[in-house]
């Protein structure tokens, strides 16, 4: 056994000295090959998960630190420890990674503060931690081959997104000194979830709209394709900045998601598989924000044949009578059903409607979200005009 191997087995029987395998976030990590490795990472995703929320609850207020427990700082500076030894040593190996930017910072900060013995004091004006259920936090280094005008080069590829079909690539290309992300469909898919996978760059190709995010091209051989590259999720943006978005702002937003809906459904598509998860933002130095609708995977469309009658309800802001109404019956009103939510995410950062105190609002969400589905909205615009009623109080 070589070095490198030794020393991943022995951070391996390290860590889990400390923790319990947990195979909760393993479909995020099913890409790496090494298995010491791959349960490190996803058993090291759930306990940050888990001590990052514990550390949430204890975040100070205004100038006074605040008090985070002995043995939660031990358990995370143990995390962080061995997933920065790992990280450093890997370096320029075939087992190198990466850390997601926003932990790698958060990690270098808790490093700073976490005390082994007696607990900690967590710092000042401590911002809430964003807690990652649905993107890796650390990713192998990959390569993928790029063709230009002028030559071929291998460039870096960047784990940022893994679903049902499809892991997802950030690259940056040499020749364009631009990022661009690749999605690459899982290798175990059968014909009909590659022909769905297809369809959904095809579906995307056909449309233009400012507020739809761009493909570019598809190659046959590796069943992956080239898309424009955002920043983060609009579940992420919201999360990270809803304290500091004004009222006016929120509405912007809303504007440019609906109005990529209105395109599409003008278009007879439906999304399907509505949720702040495959809505995607672009940020500039200018302080403005674009919001595109990525993720047709699912999409129905007026030729649609890959609806199985058994097909799974998967969109995390689907009407649940869809379940009854069955998916392949999907229309209009379970989609305004969807934006309804969403709608509501942006303007409150919030996802329970129970815990909405605002009339305004309560009177969108009893319209958009009624049980007769026929007396919902009944497109995209017509929630777009609802929102432009919205009031603050």
């Amino acid at each position: 056994m070589d070095l490198i191997e030794n020393l991943i087995v022995a951070k391996h029987r390290e860590f889990f000295q400390r923790f319990e395998i947990n195979k909760e976030f393993s479909n995020l990590y099913a890409s790496v090959e090494k298995v010491p490795l791959k349960e490190i990472f996803e058993t090291a995703h759930h306990e940050v998960n888990r001590l990052c929320r514990r550390m949430n609850e204890r975040l100070p207020t205004g100038e006074y630190s605040a008090h985070y427990w002995a043995e939660e700082s031990r358990d995370l500076l143990s995390v962080i420890e061995i997933i920065f030894d790992l990280y450093n040593n890997l370096k320029d190996t075939k087992y190198a990674f990466e850390i997601e930017e926003y932990y790698k910072s958060l990690f270098c900060e808790c490093r700073d503060f976490l005390s082994n013995s007696g607990g900690s004091e967590i710092p000042p004006n401590r911002e809430k931690i964003v807690l990652y259920y649905v993107d890796p936090l650390f990713s192998m280094v990959d390569e993928v081959q790029v063709s230009t005008p002028e030559s071929e080069f291998h460039a870096e590829l960047k784990l940022i997104g893994c679903g049902s079909y499809a892991q997802v690539f950030k690259y940056k290309d040499k020749f364009y000194d631009k990022e661009y992300v690749l999605k690459r469909a899982l290798k175990d898919l059968e014909p009909k979830e590659l022909a769905r996978f297809r369809k959904e760059f095809d579906t995307m190709k056909q449309l233009s709209s400012p507020y739809i995010v761009e493909v570019y091209k598809y190659r046959e051989e590796a069943h992956e394709y080239i898309m424009e590259c955002m920043d983060e999720t609009l579940y992420k943006y919201i999360s990270r900045n809803n304290d500091s978005l004004s009222w006016s702002r929120r509405k912007g937003i809303v504007r440019q998601v609906l109005r990529g809906f209105i395109y599409a459904q003008s278009k007879d598509f439906l999304h399907r598989d509505i949720s702040p998860n495959n809505i995607l933002v672009k940020k500039y130095d200018d302080n403005t924000v674009i919001v595109k609708i990525s993720d047709f995977g699912l999409v129905k469309t007026p030729d649609s044949s890959l609806t199985s009658y058994n097909t799974e309800i998967k969109g995390a802001f689907n009407d649940p009578a869809l379940v009854r109404d069955g998916f392949e019956n999907y229309d209009k009103y379970h989609e305004t059903y969807a934006l309804t939510l969403v709608v509501y995410f942006i303007m409150t950062g919030k996802t329970n409607v129970e815990k909405n105190d605002n009339k305004s609002i309560a009177d969108f969400l009893d319209k958009g979200m009624n049980p007769v589905r026929t007396e919902r909205y009944a497109s995209a615009e017509e929630v777009l005009e609802a929102v432009k009623l919205l009031s603050e109080s």
